[in-house]
């Protein structure tokens, strides 16, 4: 049962009881860097995207150890002063699962959160795909952490 709508310029939000559905209407784009940094400052804005592991990602009970894949991207939101030539990388456009957290994450913590997602995902009876975007970003005076899962 939708509980709210929440419409801003790029998305369309949609709350149930239990999980959140997310319509990205426009891709947000980040210049590709090699890893995460070890902080995170008020300003930056991050996106890490993993492919998953596909005997994991539609397990309600996923093996902790096995769920994550390899990172097969990271990205910084693109500054002025970055080079034009620089490597773009996205959120695309969508529909997602998509789950929000006050707080910079730790691995372990983003991981429980991830599995989550796809627990309450799949017991609501979405498809979600092989792919787990993270964003980490400086909004309304904390650090925020969403977990965007593409969903067919």
């Amino acid at each position: 049962m939708l509980k709210k709508v929440l419409f801003c310029d790029r998305i369309i939000l949609m709350e149930s009881d239990l999980l959140m559905k997310l319509d990205l209407r426009a891709p947000l784009f980040y210049v590709k860097i090699e890893a995460l940094p070890d902080k995170i400052a008020e300003k930056d804005e991050f996106l890490l995207c993993y492919d998953l592991n596909s005997a994991q990602s539609l397990n309600i009970e996923p093996d902790r150890e096995q769920f994550l894949g390899a990172l097969a991207f990271a990205g910084r939101k693109k500054c002025d002063s970055d080079a034009v030539q620089a490597e773009i990388v996205s959120l695309p456009a969508g529909n997602y699962l998509f789950t929000q957290y006050r707080s910079a994450l730790n691995s372990e913590e983003r991981l429980d959160l991830a599995i989550e997602q796809q627990k309450d995902g799949l017991w609501e009876r979405h498809k979600p795909k092989n792919r787990l975007f993270i964003r980490y970003l400086f909004e309304d005076g904390s650090f925020v952490t969403q977990l965007f899962r593409p969903v067919g």
